[in-house]
């Protein structure tokens, strides 16, 4: 994951640290789905101690849902500053295409600055460019930026 540290810092322009893995629990995983809840990915994150009150991510190499939806690119909770990306469906071999590294870093990069703008109060933008622009499908996430548009931006205060 050191490429998305590197590639978050770069995009962000701001300190990211990594922390190690941890064990999944076997509640989270719902045997009838094939999935695990990535709320309780959220509710875990919320734990973690904090220097700041910068806002954490998670990042999970499994297939992720949430309620009232057949699966998640990504989840946030703006209130208490966490977000997750699932990895699995933003790779092409999930949907039993050929690999393409490049383009799934893109993708994971994508969801991740999305999922943080969502911690940061961001909703989702009307701009199709816009790096907070809703993702239905992989090709809405590969038609935007990695980037908030100047709106988005004005709103957190980046210039």
């Amino acid at each position: 994951m050191l490429w998305l540290k590197s590639a978050l810092t770069d995009t962000l322009n701001c300190d990211v640290s990594l922390r190690d893995s941890i064990s999944l629990p076997s509640e989270w995983y719902n045997s009838a789905r094939g999935q695990y809840c990535g709320v309780d990915f959220l509710r875990a994150l919320e734990h973690i101690p904090r220097k700041d009150y910068g806002p954490i991510l998670g990042v999970a190499d499994v297939n992720c849902y949430a309620c009232g939806l057949n699966f998640v690119f990504g989840l946030a909770d703006p209130y208490t500053g966490v977000a997750l990306v699932a990895l699995p469906r933003l790779r092409q071999s999930f949907y039993g295409l050929a690999e393409d590294e490049e383009l799934f870093r893109q993708r994971a990069l994508k969801e991740a600055v999305h999922e943080l703008g969502h911690t940061l109060g961001l909703g989702h933008c009307t701009d199709t460019l816009c790096v907070m622009h809703f993702s239905n499908m992989l090709n809405d996430t590969d038609r935007k930026s990695a980037n908030y548009c100047e709106l988005c931006k004005r709103k957190i205060g980046v210039k």
